[in-house]
């Protein structure tokens, strides 16, 4: 099954790219890696899933909005590639956090993403990960992605 099929199996559809909010693009490539730039929980166009992490939103939130933050970085993927099968390894997973200075539970929310890769992707999809908290984050978004993927030809 491809990355998409078992995508859909979950009842899950890759949304197209969403919008640049800024001067930047959204991926680079250098040989056989291509640099994805930072994604939000956008849901059909829009900014979902903001505030705090230890505050307002809960860890079972987080972890949905980083799902939701990981189907976006999916679909953008899929826009610049053509299919998700081009990918061969997710290689890295930057995990940004928006949390109270007492937060603690960063891995917990980051597996919302990782979780929906080995879904997509197998084994192949867990990559190595840091999960950071910051003191905010574009739109007050609770949680943002960046990632490095390897592409076979």
């Amino acid at each position: 099954m491809t990355p998409e099929e078992r995508l859909q199996r979950e009842g899950l559809a890759l949304p197209a790219p969403h919008p640049l909010v800024a001067n930047y693009a959204r991926t680079v490539r250098t040989g056989s890696l291509l640099f994805v730039s930072g994604h939000g929980p956008f849901v059909d166009g829009q900014p979902a899933y903001m505030g705090k992490l230890g505050a307002e939103v809960t860890v079972e939130n987080g972890q949905k909005a980083a799902a939701t933050v990981m189907l976006n970085l999916l679909g953008t993927l899929k826009a610049e590639l053509g299919e998700l099968s081009r990918v061969s390894r997710f290689v890295k997973l930057l995990v940004f956090v928006n949390a109270t200075p007492d937060f603690a539970e960063h891995h917990l929310v980051a597996n919302g993403a990782t979780d929906l890769l080995v879904k997509a992707f197998g084994d192949f999809g867990r990559p190595t990960r840091s999960a950071v908290g910051t003191a905010s984050l574009p739109f007050n978004f609770a949680v943002e992605l960046e990632a490095i993927v390897e592409l076979r030809d």
